[in-house]
C-alpha cells in the first residue's frame, strides 16, 4: 500500500529581495502562530526550516517564548536545527559547512533541546559531491533536499544512497518539485478536491513511478508560510478525495522508514543538473565582491585568528569562545544560497557587506589584542618585532613584516634577503599632547615611516619568535622602471614571463606558451541568478598596451602589464548601431614566488555595465578533462554534449560551467597547469583553454526568457504582484581586485602535491611591533592598556609541531572544554593516512561535535578526522 508522508513546514529565507529585518518582522506573527497552534493541537507538528539562527532572532524579541519552544521540541512536535543558517553548498569552504552544523547543533542543544539531525537543505542551488562526507563529521547520515537531480541520468529513485568521495554515504530524500510539492494554503483548502486531483496525486504518482516507492515524502510549505490550522481535519478531507493514503509525518520519521529499505540505488557525484528545477549553474560569478569577501574572511578565521587564539591561551591571553562564535556567526549569516550566490536586492547586498565589515573588525580586534598582550608580556621595545607562525609546521621561507621606524634604512637580525616593498612617510607634527607621569606635556612628534619588508625567515611551528631591527646605511628597495615598454620580461630560475608586442608569453622546462594569459569580455544579458549570452555577441580579448619591471638591485622581481579597452557602455549599446563607449582600465602584476608559482594581482577599473570578464589560459595540454578542487577532495569534469533541444529535458541549459574551491588543474602524462584562485569559484575548460570567470555584472535581480534559461524570471520579479527590481550595485563599477597564481610544471597532476601547495600559498604573514609613533595602524592599540602581574613567557615558543604527512583543516579552541583545542586533519587524496596520537598533545579522536570516536586512528581517503588535544 502506498503511503504519503505529509510534513508541514515553512521555508525561511533570512533575506532575499527583502532584508533580514523584514524577515524578523514576518516572524513576529508567523512563529507566534506556530507556537499557539501546536499548543492548541497536541497531535500537530511543524518544521521550522532547519536553521537555528531564525529561532534565536525570534527569541531575542520574544524571550518569553523560549520555554514554550523548549517544551515543544522536547515533545517532538517542533523541529529546529541542525544548521545555524541554510548554507550554500558549492561556494563555502568545507570547514565553513562543518562549522555551520557544529554551531547550529550546539546552539540548539544549549538553548532549545534536541536538534533535528536531518541534513535539510530545501532550496540550495545544487550540492558538492562531498556533502555526505561533511554531514558525517557531525554524525548526520541523511539528506533531505530539492534541486539538482535527474532520475534518468543519475539515479532511478527519489530516494537513494548518496556516497561522498570518502565512500561515506547518507540516505538521500529528494522532492523534485520543491519543498512546496504538497503546499496547502488557504486557496488550496477552499478547493481541496481540485488540489488533490491536479497537483497532489500527480506528485505522489511521480514519486511512486520513479523508484517504485511505497513510502512517499510530501512536504507542505513555502517561503514564510504559516502553519496549517487544524491539520488533521484537512488531511482527513484530503484522504477522502485522494487515490492514496496520507499520514501526518515528520522528516525524521520518514528517514527512519527509508532505513528499512535495502534496495535503494546508490549515487556518487555532485547534484547540479537542472532537470526539474533551476540550479543557476552560472551564479558562481554574480556579485563577485561578496564571494571574494567571504573567501578572505574564511582564510582569516581559519589560518590566522583561531590558531592565534590557541597560541594565546597557552601564553596567558584568554580570548573567550563567545567572541569567536560571534565572528563565525557573522560569516555564516553571509553564506545562505541567495546571500552568497548574490541573487538579492541591492538593499540586502549593503547589509551583507556591512556584516563582512563587522566580522573583519572582530577578527582584527582579536588579533590586535593577542599581539599587543604577548608583546607586553615579553616586554618588547620599539625595535623588536614578534613574528607568528599559525601553522603546526616549522617554517623556512619568505614572509612579510610591517614596522614603523624613523628611517627607511633598517635591517633585521633574523631575516635574510629583505627587500623594502612598501613605504609611507609621516611628516613631523608640532605641539603634540603627551600624557606623562608629570601630567600633560606638549612635544614635537618626529618624522617616521610605515614600512613593509619581505624576506626569508625561520619560524617555530605553531608559535612565535622575536627578532630585532637596527638602522643601517642603505636598504634594498623594490623600485619600478621609469618608462613603460613594449617589451619587458621577468626571469626567476627556469621560468621566464615576457611581454612582447602586446602578448604575454611564458617559458620554462616544458617549453613556451604564447598568449598564456588573456582577459576576455562579453555582454551579459543575465541577472543576479545567471549569466546569459547576449545574442549576436562574441567574447573579445582585451589588449595589453605596455609593461614595466619592478626590480631590486637591477634584478627583476615583478612584471606590471597595463591595458585599456573601449567597450560599449551598457547592454543596449552592445546592440546599438550607434553605441556609446566607456574606457575600462586594468593592470596585471606578475611575480614568481618562493614556491615557483607565477603569482598575479589584477586590478580592473570597471566603468561599463552588464558584461562578463574572464581569464583565458592556454594550457598547451592535450586533455579532455579538468580536475577541480572541491570541499576536501577533487573531481574530474568532462564537457558533455548539449542537445539543441535541451529545453525538452532541462529547465535551464546544462552548460559546461562548473564550480571549484581554490584550484583547477589540467594535466597529461608529461605536465600540468593549475590555477589557484582567491575567491574565484567558476570555471570552464574547452579545447585546451581554461576559463576562469572573474565577474558577471548585471542591473536586474531577475529577468525572463534568457537564452540559457527560458521562461519565467527567477527572483519572482515577473510573478503576480511583484515588480522588476533594478540592482545597480551588482554592476560592480569601480576598482575590482583579483589575486591568483599559476603552477606550470613538468610533473603530472597530484592531489597531494596541489593540496599542500595551495595550503602553503595561502599561508599568512603575521607580525607585530609595539610602538608609540602611530597607534592607529592597529585600531585597538591606543585602547589596550598595559597591565600588572604579567606572566613570564619565552621569546621563542612552539605549541605543537606536526609531521608534514598531515594536512590541517582547522585548529581552534574546544567548544566544550577550556583546557583543550581541536586539530582537524584533512585528507583530500585517495590514499589512507595513519595517525600517530603521540604526535598530538594527549590527543583523542573525536567527531566535529567533540564526541569520542573509537577505532578511527587514521584519515580515510577524501575524509577528515578531528583530534582533541590538551593545552
Amino acid at each position: 500500500m502506498i503511503k504519503a508522508n505529509f510534513v508541514n513546514h515553512t521555508h525561511w529565507d533570512r533575506e532575499w529581495y527583502f532584508t533580514t529585518m523584514d524577515a524578523l518582522v514576518l516572524s513576529e506573527q508567523l512563529f507566534t502562530e506556530v507556537l499557539d497552534e501546536l499548543e492548541k493541537n497536541k497531535d500537530a507538528n511543524f518544521c521550522l526550516d532547519g536553521q537555528i539562527s531564525i529561532v534565536d532572532e525570534y527569541v531575542e524579541i520574544h524571550p518569553e517564548a523560549k520555554k514554550r519552544i523548549q517544551k515543544l521540541v522536547d515533545e517532538g512536535r517542533l523541529f529546529v536545527g541542525p544548521w545555524y543558517t541554510q548554507t550554500d553548498a558549492l561556494i563555502p569552504d568545507a570547514e565553513s559547512i562543518i562549522r555551520n552544523l557544529v554551531i547550529g547543533i550546539k546552539d540548539t542543544e544549549r538553548n532549545y533541546g534536541k536538534p533535528m539531525m536531518i541534513g535539510y537543505l530545501p532550496d540550495t542551488f545544487g550540492f558538492n559531491a562531498q556533502m555526505p562526507t561533511l554531514l558525517h563529521q557531525v554524525g548526520i547520515d541523511n539528506f533531505v533536499f530539492w534541486r539538482g537531480t535527474n532520475f534518468n541520468r543519475q539515479m532511478s529513485s527519489l530516494y537513494f544512497r548518496w556516497k561522498g568521495l570518502s565512500e561515506k554515504e547518507v540516505l538521500a530524500a529528494n522532492f523534485p518539485f520543491g519543498y512546496f510539492t504538497a503546499q496547502i494554503d488557504l486557496e488550496s483548502k477552499r478547493n481541496l478536491k481540485e488540489f488533490v486531483e491536479k497537483r497532489y496525486d500527480t506528485n505522489v504518482k511521480f514519486a511512486v513511478d520513479h523508484g517504485d516507492n511505497q513510502e512517499v515524502l510530501m512536504p507542505s510549505g513555502i517561503d514564510q508560510m504559516n502553519i496549517i490550522k487544524n491539520i488533521h481535519d484537512t488531511i482527513r478531507e484530503l484522504n477522502n478525495d485522494s487515490e492514496y493514503s496520507t499520514d501526518i509525518s515528520t522528516y525524521p520519521e520518514f528517514i527512519d522508514k527509508l532505513r528499512l529499505q535495502t534496495n535503494l540505488p546508490e549515487y556518487s557525484g555532485e547534484l547540479r543538473l537542472p532537470t526539474y528545477s533551476r540550479v543557476h549553474r552560472t551564479i558562481g560569478s554574480v556579485r563577485h565582491r561578496i564571494k571574494t569577501e567571504n573567501f578572505y574572511l574564511e582564510q582569516k578565521i581559519l589560518r590566522r585568528i583561531e590558531p592565534l587564539v590557541v597560541i594565546a591561551r597557552n601564553n596567558g591571553v584568554n580570548i573567550g569562545n563567545g567572541l569567536l562564535l560571534k565572528l563565525w556567526k557573522k560569516l555564516l549569516e553571509c553564506q545562505p544560497h541567495d546571500t552568497l550566490g548574490g541573487s538579492i536586492s541591492d538593499n540586502v547586498a549593503v547589509d551583507i557587506l556591512h556584516r563582512f565589515k563587522e566580522a573583519n573588525e572582530i577578527a582584527d580586534g582579536i588579533e590586535n589584542t593577542i599581539e599587543k598582550k604577548i608583546a607586553e608580556y615579553l616586554n618588547l621595545g620599539d625595535h623588536d618585532v614578534i613574528l607568528f607562525n599559525t601553522d603546526p609546521y616549522k617554517f623556512k621561507g619568505t614572509k612579510e613584516i610591517s614596522v614603523v621606524a624613523s628611517t627607511k634604512n633598517i635591517k633585521f637580525d633574523g631575516m635574510d634577503n629583505e627587500v623594502l616593498i612598501k613605504s609611507k612617510q609621516y611628516p613631523v607634527r608640532h605641539h603634540i599632547l603627551m600624557m606623562t607621569p608629570r601630567g600633560q606635556e606638549y612635544k614635537d612628534e618626529p618624522e617616521y615611516y610605515q614600512l613593509s619588508f619581505k624576506g626569508d625567515v625561520q619560524l617555530p611551528a605553531m608559535g612565535y619568535k622575536v627578532i630585532k631591527f637596527h638602522e643601517t646605511e642603505s636598504v634594498s628597495e623594490l623600485l619600478p622602471d621609469k618608462v613603460s615598454r613594449e617589451h619587458a620580461e621577468l626571469i626567476k630560475g627556469s621560468v621566464t614571463v615576457k611581454f612582447e608586442n602586446g602578448h604575454l608569453n611564458i617559458q620554462n622546462s616544458n617549453g613556451k606558451i604564447n598568449d598564456f594569459i588573456k582577459i576576455i569580455d562579453s555582454g551579459n544579458d543575465g541577472d543576479t541568478y545567471d549569466y546569459s549570452p547576449l545574442r549576436n555577441d562574441e567574447e573579445t580579448a582585451l589588449p595589453f598596451n605596455s609593461a614595466f619591471v619592478e626590480s631590486v638591485n637591477n634584478q627583476s622581481k615583478a612584471l606590471i602589464v597595463n591595458g585599456s579597452a573601449s567597450l560599449p557602455a551598457t547592454l543596449k549599446d552592445r546592440l546599438s548601431k550607434k553605441p556609446q563607449y566607456r574606457t575600462v582600465e586594468y593592470s596585471l602584476k606578475l611575480s614568481i614566488d618562493q614556491f615557483g608559482l607565477v603569482d598575479a594581482k589584477l586590478k580592473i577599473n570597471n566603468s561599463v555595465e552588464s558584461h562578463r570578464i574572464r581569464l583565458e589560459f592556454d594550457s598547451d595540454i592535450n586533455s579532455d578533462e579538468a580536475i577541480a578542487q572541491i570541499q576536501n577532495g577533487f573531481i574530474k569534469t568532462t564537457n558533455k554534449q548539449t542537445d539543441q533541444d535541451w529545453n525538452k529535458e532541462f529547465v535551464e541549459k546544462p552548460v559546461n560551467i562548473y564550480n571549484f574551491d581554490k584550484t583547477v588543474s589540467v594535466t597529461d602524462n608529461h605536465k600540468s597547469l593549475t590555477f589557484l584562485g582567491k575567491g574565484m569559484k567558476e570555471y570552464q575548460y574547452n579545447n585546451g583553454k581554461l576559463f576562469i570567470t572573474l565577474m558577471a555584472t548585471t542591473g536586474e535581480l531577475g529577468k525572463p526568457d534568457l537564452a540559457w534559461r527560458p521562461g519565467r524570471a527567477s527572483g519572482d520579479t515577473t510573478n503576480q504582484g511583484h515588480i522588476m527590481m533594478p540592482t545597480p550595485l551588482a554592476e560592480e563599477l569601480g576598482v575590482n581586485e583579483f589575486e591568483f597564481a599559476l603552477d606550470y610544471t613538468s610533473e603530472r597532476f597530484s592531489e597531494d602535491r596541489i593540496s599542500r601547495l595551495t595550503y602553503r600559498w595561502l599561508g599568512q604573514s603575521i607580525s607585530y611591533q609595539k610602538q608609540q609613533l602611530n597607534l592607529f595602524i592597529h585600531r585597538l592599540d591606543n585602547k589596550i592598556w598595559d597591565t600588572d602581574d604579567n606572566p613570564t613567557i619565552p621569546n621563542n615558543y612552539s605549541l605543537m609541531e606536526l609531521s608534514d604527512k598531515y594536512l590541517v583543516s582547522a585548529i581552534y579552541p574546544s567548544y566544550d572544554d577550556t583546557d583543550s583545542f581541536i586539530v582537524r586533519l584533512s585528507n583530500p587524496t585517495n590514499k589512507k593516512i595513519d595517525i600517530d596520537l603521540n604526535d598530538f598533545k594527549q590527543g583523542k579522536i573525536v567527531n566535529a561535535l567533540e564526541k569520542p570516536m573509537k577505532g578511527h586512528e587514521f584519515i580515510g581517503p577524501y575524509d577528515l578526522t578531528s583530534i582533541k588535544c590538551k593545552f
